[in-house]
């Protein structure tokens, strides 16, 4: 007889990083935090999503929930290749570019649902950068499967609503807490699990807005708020304010988004280092919504430096990971798996 071999679902799970192992002492310890049919399915699905192979995904991944830092990015990448300090771009649909400046084919006719884009240095230490649109969804769906290559860090660079009168346009929002109103992951992480901030990425983050925008110290307080962000499921929150309002209140909250802590919540999940630095671009609750002529103004200005500040950072962060004190060991069980 011919037998076709199907997904052995029942060990395609996350039992291993979720901790359910420790209820079982007598069987034996997984020695990695994946089993073998859980990564064939995440690679296959990180294909799905971003049209590029996972053997192009570098150590270091920037997610962000807008277009304009993936033209950003891309222009960066392509004067990193040709200073010699990359040795290609690789886009979705397998679109290569390298130090001759000529792409090996067409961009792709349909984008995927979250593109990546991969500037490749060797050794996979270049940075990897995924537009994954917006909504906690989307975010719970691409860390899952990216947790597999076992990142040595990712980062959320992307919008935010500001939520303090003092706050202006264009400001940044370093998270130091974040509350959980995305409930995309609370089966799995209830709520009340904190979720710790990582002392390497915390000053790296800040260290690069510093050095990005010249800011002195003074200038710098005015410039880069730290505080609570919240983290909702709900683009049209604001319809139902007084559900909120308490919570806001209570957690101090200082902007709002749709990704950052469900991006956080699997860092931690999976042991992967997670941060989060925002852009102010409107302040929901003075008035300053997203306008089209607002919108232009804001973007034109500050895209392209807060992208340089996740950069900046990332190679901060690099610095951390070569000596050796990236993975915090705040992320890690009582039980860990030998290989990370």
């Amino acid at each position: 007889p011919t037998y076709f071999y199907t997904p052995n679902l029942v060990a395609t799970n996350d039992h291993i990083v979720d901790g359910r192992q420790i209820l079982d002492r007598n069987a034996d310890m997984p020695l990695a935090l994946f089993t073998a049919e859980r990564i064939d399915y995440s690679l296959h699905r990180i294909r799905h999503y971003t049209a590029t192979r996972p053997e192009d995904f570098q150590d270091f991944i920037l997610f962000t929930n807008y277009q304009r830092y993936v033209d950003e990015f891309v222009t960066w990448a392509l004067d990193e290749i040709k200073a010699g300090r990359a040795t290609h771009l690789v886009e979705p649909g397998g679109r290569v570019t390298g130090a001759d400046g000529i792409p090996s084919c067409e961009p792709i006719a349909k984008v995927p649902q979250m593109p990546a884009y991969h500037l490749v240095r060797d050794g996979h230490r270049g940075v990897t950068l995924i537009n994954i649109g917006v909504g906690p969804s989307n975010a719970k769906t691409i860390t899952d499967h990216v947790a597999v290559l076992r990142p040595h860090v990712w980062l959320m660079i992307g919008h935010c609503g500001a939520l303090r009168r003092t706050q202006r346009l264009g400001d940044y929002v370093l998270a130091h807490a974040y509350l959980r109103k995305d409930k995309v992951l609370d089966h799995v992480l209830p709520p009340h699990i904190p979720l710790p901030t990582l002392a390497e990425v915390q000053l790296s983050l800040s260290k690069a807005v510093r050095l990005e925008t010249g800011a002195n110290a003074s200038d710098l307080k005015n410039l880069l708020r730290t505080g609570t962000v919240v983290t909702t499921d709900d683009r049209n929150w604001e319809l139902a304010f007084e559900d909120y309002a308490v919570d806001l209140n209570k957690s101090r909250a200082i902007a709002i988004d749709m990704e950052s802590a469900t991006i956080a919540a699997n860092g931690y999940r999976y042991r992967v280092p997670y941060g989060t630095l925002l852009c102010a671009s409107d302040r929901p609750l003075h008035g300053e919504i997203k306008l089209p002529g607002m919108a232009d103004a804001f973007y034109q200005e500050r895209v392209g430096q807060h992208l340089q500040i996740g950069l900046r950072a990332i190679s901060l962060l690099r610095e951390e990971s070569d000596a050796g004190t990236l993975h915090s060991r705040k992320l890690r069980s009582f039980d860990e798996p030998l290989f990370r």
